[in-house]
């Protein structure tokens, strides 16, 4: 009910006659009759009720609205107007929605308070007494959750065909849509095709691809607010035939005399498929020219001649320039020219996707690059192609031609959508791609799963890798201890020893992935064996190929080599060899003589007497340079000054002319007296200046040039043997460090670990001949035909060119010459490999993936390979994991983003294979890790047990809690760990940052040994279990789009359109639908018979009352065994099939189980009577009439159609609900009975839809 504002005029009078507001909705001045408190107004027909400072005195205590509470006083915030419940005494305090510090004036709210009966009383009134203390029913409790909880999930898909347009042929296989983007309509198509007739009379386009040419065309007529043309976003799945679309949008712009277009795709492979499809939908005539074969000068010039037709481009083209500084991009906007207004098309544009990376990243090159071309080219028509091109809003950035943000939006920029998105959770995304789908820029169309099956396949580890694995992780933790020890003797570089660690743990994530890949060789074998024998052909799906180790053993070892290469162990000696930390390597001492070594210890100039210096400085400054003042003025009393200051600028070599001079007096350095130069004795080494008399023994006789004195001989002995002393010291610590180095590469070569994965399955399914390897490596290594060795060769041959030979492996797999491929991300992108009817082998396709992708983008693109238009089965596929907790991390990263995924890949999270239980790096994740560290640190009890561990042997916990800290302390995540010397306890810390980094913790938990590995790993999970499952009892889980079931759905009334969108039309509109959820005493009873007819059924399945009661009743339910052992589904009379589970031991707490079938019944028919018209609560409830625990009928508000325009007045709306769980934003899916019609839309609770309708600018009746 809307609230209406007091006029300035409004007052109550004591006259009875009424008083005057102003209507929540037009604004009117309207006058209510005296005791009146509900009325509609009489010229907008908005329901409405008086607020609360005008109700009647009576009225004031009777049953409020939602969210007030009658023992404490309502007073609206003066800020933002919110009504808060205050309890009586308070005088200072905060709002808690806006954080406004208020103060209560207790002289205007007289009117609130109970009058005291003597007018001149001034003693303050007495507050009320509290309210008896209500008995809380646990079983309103369980059931308010649930219904917080909003709903059970449905069906995904539904069948799709063209709503609005009928030319062309059905597509060739079934064509889904998920049924959230089903509820949406598109536009009316206004576009007539020119190429219509062509394509009706070849066939060459299906329904369903003609509908895309339709609105992608009827899109490119309007323009963004910006001025910019509006663009178009083909999300369909792999395989519905994207390429073939494209080629059709061509060839329409070709025949309204656009005759440039720009094509950019990833490989320059497709080039060939663009080919291709272009002649498939006739257009021969049009030409596909292949960037990167041309040269970087002008494309329209008389040298390259290219005046029209598609340049086919690559996103590494797109960003590349040459030695000259032009840059492609220049290139194709310069052939473009400034007006140009044809297609300019992003096929699989995911690869743009990090134009706004994650806080501290970089933008890529790519996305700016498309970016770029997109502003450059405003009148250009884009068309983004891609299944998986907005898996997370953040991805979006670069589709700035789609509108969503800027001008004219709910959203000033993309910050503010992103922030926007990313708050309202996996639902948010489903309706942005609702909302372009209703505006016509969008469609997004999934080859239907049906036939397909998918497997997740858990590898357990054989004995010999659990041993090999166990040592492999020994190793690398001695290891670390080794390089913390060996860092420890060089001197603190702080930037090495930090890249160091860096190096360290990328190769330890890499040697463990590695050993998880291996690990699943012998399975993927057997798999493969089964599969060709019972006719079917296989493909296998992996990242890395291992080409990197392979090149380094060859130039290492040679040509041929007794072996594979195990890429485990070159990985490990390529790092130990490359980043030992090594002191430095002494230089050796040159062979110097004596004389040689004095002469560079000691570098001192003789001291010159000052005599010697006047005649130096008077010598230099002779001749005409100097006046006859100046000669006057260098007197004997001046000179000292003049001179000191002059002989500052003698060079040096001005100095040694004159120090040769026979004239030249020096100092004596033994008796300080003044003597010609020639007379001394000058000492080879030190230099200082000596009568030969006044040596211990006095020099009689003539000296050689090189004598030294007495002091510098017994110096330059000691320097030599302490130089001598400490390069052997140094020799020796490297030469001890080399050969520890030595030790742990010579262990390393000792290890047991396995062979290249893609080498090892070629070879155990029969080598080169019967394996089809589609990559990007250049050359493999192949078993000699003696089978002893390997020899390395390039993969083609002297027919087939290195770039063109994995379409001819592809050629062989298709034609059944090779029933087995193995594919990498690198050689794949776009290669179909589905069985085809048109192909020879059409056997049905085994698809495995030894190794999932870093993101669920690329699995999406992985998964597409085998399953596409056309094809005569569809494949199976099996996801391999092994039984390590450690590799799960791999797994996670896909799940996350597969649970978004389907809001633009295919429409709704539940779409495709469910890896959700794999998804561990989510808010809940960093919660549960916190919890565990916490627990192993012993600064918090665990929540749980441990694996194996009982609460009747505290030691045994203890023991784990050890072991798990020695654990954490080897793979480096416990620091500064120190035994305690009294207690035998381990201590440490955690840093900050990773108590919250799930991704480091599964990355490190590879490289332990598998036992603590698997039981660390068990712990996590069980800790997140619990804590999803709080969540979702709370109401706090974030579901995506849930559906709201009943017995009974009803459209309520005519919906209301609140929004009409100025560029496409479409609107938003307001349904209200009435739902029964109430379950019959005849269905409850069917059901039941029903089960009890399986043989299997359980004794405990049956009719159940609470053992307690509340307010004199009992709740009734009805209980069988669900989907897991000991789990049973529970039916209640007033809301029918509960969304929670049951455990038996549960059950039997709160209720027992009835033996009397016509006792069940009157109790479940009176609970099933009652709850028509009353909740849980009971007649005396506070919240009356607008709460709906347990209560049969139930009104549900969802706007559907349109909702990014209208977020923000939502969000506000929902921003200032009580409970917490109608403050966020909720998708719901609602089917009526009756009509079957489907809306999809954000569920809008009553307390808050007067106040959406009023932020919104007009209300008014849908149209019949």
């Amino acid at each position: 009910m809307g609230q209406p504002t007091p006029s300035s005029a409004s007052s109550c009078n004591n006259n009875n006659s009424g008083c005057q507001v102003r209507c929540a909705g037009c604004k009117m001045i309207l006058t209510v009759a005296f005791g009146l408190t509900e009325f509609v107004c009489p010229t907008c027909q908005l329901p409405q009720m008086l607020p609360p400072e005008l109700m009647p005195q009576q009225q004031r205590t009777s049953a409020l609205a939602h969210g007030i509470d009658p023992s404490k006083i309502q007073l609206p915030c003066a800020h933002c107007k919110a009504i808060l419940n205050v309890p009586h005494g308070l005088s200072r305090f905060s709002c808690p929605q806006c954080g406004i510090d208020l103060a209560v004036d207790t002289s205007k709210i007289r009117q609130f308070l109970p009058q005291s009966s003597n007018p001149a009383a001034v003693r303050p009134p007495a507050p009320p007494l509290p309210p008896p203390q209500e008995e809380v029913n646990e079983v309103a409790i369980e059931v308010e959750r649930e219904e917080d909880e909003g709903g059970m999930a449905g069906e995904t898909f539904m069948d799709y065909r063209p709503p609005k347009l009928s030319i062309g042929p059905p597509h060739p296989d079934p064509i889904v849509e998920t049924s959230s983007l089903s509820a949406v309509q598109p536009p009316e198509p206004t576009y007539d095709l020119t190429i219509k007739e062509d394509l009706e009379s070849s066939k060459a386009l299906s329904c369903l691809q003609i509908e895309t040419l339709v609105y992608a065309c009827q899109r490119h007529l309007q323009f963004l607010p910006n001025g910019t043309r509006a663009g178009f976003f083909v999300g369909d799945g792999a395989g519905v035939g994207k390429g073939r679309t494209i080629a059709g949008l061509i060839w329409e712009n070709w025949h309204h005399g656009r005759r440039k277009a720009l094509w950019i795709s990833v490989g320059s492979d497709l080039k060939f498929d663009a080919r291709r499809d272009m002649d498939d939908v006739g257009a021969m005539c049009v030409e596909v020219h292949a960037l990167n074969k041309l040269p970087y000068s002008k494309l329209d010039s008389k040298s390259v001649g290219i005046r029209g037709g598609v340049v086919f481009s690559t996103y590494s083209s797109l960003i590349a320039s040459s030695e000259k500084g032009r840059s492609r991009l220049q290139q194709l906007v310069q052939w473009c020219g400034p007006e140009f207004d044809g297609l300019v098309i992003f096929d699989e544009c995911h690869k743009a996707k990090n134009l706004v990376p994650e806080a501290g990243g970089q933008p890529t090159r790519t996305g700016e690059a498309v970016l770029e071309i997109q502003a450059r080219l405003p009148q250009a028509r884009v068309v983004y192609c891609s299944a998986t091109g907005a898996s997370e809003p953040r991805n979006m950035a670069y589709m700035v031609r789609l509108g969503l943000w800027g001008a004219g939006t709910s959203f000033l920029n993309f910050r503010d959508f992103l922030g926007a998105m990313e708050k309202g959770g996996v639902g948010a995304l489903e309706l942005v791609a609702m909302d372009m789908k209703a505006r016509g820029m969008y469609v997004c169309r999934t080859l239907s799963y049906k036939g397909a099956e998918f497997e997740v396949v858990e590898v357990p580890l054989e004995a010999k890798m659990q041993d090999m694995y166990k040592k492999a992780a020994e190793f690398w933790a001695e290891l670390r201890v080794e390089l913390l020890s060996a860092g420890a003797f060089l001197s603190d570089d702080k930037p090495s020893s930090n890249q160091l660690w860096r190096l360290y743990w990328a190769n330890h994530q890499r040697f463990f992935r590695h050993m998880c890949m291996s690990a699943k060789v012998p399975a993927v074998v057997r798999i493969a064996k089964d599969a060709l024998t019972e006719g079917k052909c296989v493909v296998v799906g992996l990242q890395s190929t291992g080409e990197a180790r392979t090149e380094e053993a060859i130039s290492k070892y040679g040509l041929e080599l007794d072996d594979f290469v195990s890429g485990p162990r070159e990985l490990l000696l390529k790092f130990v060899e490359d980043n030992y930390p090594l002191p430095e390597k002494p230089e050796p001492l040159p062979e110097e003589s004596v004389k040689e070594l004095q002469r560079k210890r000691h570098s001192a100039t003789p001291g010159v007497s000052f005599t010697g210096r006047v005649r130096k400085v008077a010598k230099w400054q002779t001749g005409d340079q100097r006046s006859d003042e100046e000669s006057d003025r260098c007197t004997a009393s001046e000179g000292s000054t003049y001179i000191i200051i002059s002989s500052l600028f003698i060079t040096d070599s001005e100095y040694a002319s004159t120090e040769s001079d026979d004239d030249e007096f020096q100092i004596c350095d033994i008796c300080n007296s003044e003597e010609e130069r020639k007379k001394l004795l000058q000492c080879s080494c030190c230099s200082q200046l000596v009568h030969p008399a006044c040596l211990v023994p006095p020099v009689a006789e003539s000296v050689p040039a090189d004598w030294s004195c007495h002091s510098c001989k017994e110096k330059t002995d000691e320097y030599i043997q302490a130089r001598h002393a400490y390069v052997a010291e140094l020799s020796k610590r490297y030469e001890g460090a080399v050969e520890r180095r030595s030790k742990i590469l010579d262990i390393i070569r000792s290890l047991d670990l396995p062979n290249n994965p893609l080498d090892d399955i070629i070879d155990q399914l029969g080598g080169p001949d019967k394996v089809a390897e589609i990559t990007g490596r250049k050359g493999m290594l192949v078993r000699a035909a003696s089978g002893k060795g390997v020899t390395y060769q390039a993969r083609n041959t002297k027919d087939v060119a290195m770039e063109m030979v994995n379409i001819h492996e592809k050629q062989l797999f298709m034609e059944g010459k090779k029933l087995v491929a193995i594919i990498s991300e690198a050689g794949s992108a776009g290669v179909s490999l589905q069985a085809d009817r048109r192909a020879l082998n059409q056997r049905r396709r085994v698809h495995l993936t030894l190794e999932l992708p870093w993101s669920a983008d690329r699995a999406i693109q992985q998964f597409g390979r085998t399953h596409r238009s056309n094809q005569a089965s569809a494949p199976e596929y099996k996801l391999l994991f092994t039984n390590l907790g450690g590799e799960r991390r791999f797994a996670s990263v896909v799940a996350k983003r597969l649970e978004s995924l389907g809001a633009l890949t295919q429409g709704d999270r539940r779409a495709g294979p469910s890896l959700s239980a794999y998804n561990y790096d989510s808010s809940y994740g960093k919660r549960a890790l916190m919890m565990l560290y916490r627990g192993i640190m012993e600064q918090d009890p665990l929540p749980l047990l441990p694996a194996g561990c009982s609460a009747d042997i505290p030691d045994a916990i203890q023991d784990f809690i050890l072991k798990g800290k020695a654990a954490l302390v080897s793979v480096g995540i416990i620091r500064d760990s120190v035994l305690g010397k009294d207690s035998g306890k381990l201590s440490g810390r955690i840093v900050d940052s990773d108590m919250h980094d799930v991704g480091r913790f599964l990355n490190r938990l590879l490289g332990l040994p598998p036992e603590i590995q698997n039981r660390l790993f068990e712990l996590f999970v069980s800790i997140l279990d619990l804590l999803v499952q709080d969540a979702r009892l709370e109401g706090h889980l974030d579901s995506g789009i849930v559906d709201m079931k009943a017995t009974t759905v009803e459209l309520q009334g005519t919906p209301k359109t609140v929004h009409v969108d100025n560029l496409s039309g479409a609107s938003t509109i307001l349904f209200t639908f009435t739902l029964d959820r109430g379950l019959m005493w005849e269905c409850a009873y069917a059901l039941l018979e029903e089960k009890q007819k399986d043989e299997s059924s359980s004794t405990n399945s049956g009719f159940y009352e609470s053992k307690r009661e509340w307010l004199g009743r009992r709740h009734f339910v009805l209980a069988f065994e669900g989907s897991a052992s000991g789990m049973y589904k529970v039916f209640r009379p007033t809301v029918g099939e509960a969304l929670r589970e049951m455990p038996l031991v549960e059950l039997k707490d709160k209720y027992r189980k009835l033996s009397s079938l016509e006792k069940a019944r009157h109790g479940w028919e009176d609970e099933y009577n009652v709850s028509l018209k009353q909740c849980m609560h009971g007649p005396k409830c506070k919240l009356g009439s607008f709460c709906t625990v347990g209560r049969r009928l139930q009104e549900v508000n969802v706007l559907g159609g349109l909702i990014l325009p209208v977020w923000g007045t939502v969000e506000k709306a929902l921003s200032k609900q009580a409970r917490l769980s109608h403050r966020r934003i909720r998708i719901v899916r609602i089917v009526t009975t009756t009509e079957n019609q489907r809306i999809v839309g954000l569920l809008i609770p009553n307390a808050a839809v007067e106040s959406v309708l009023q932020d919104l600018a007009w209300v008014q009746d849908v149209d019949e």
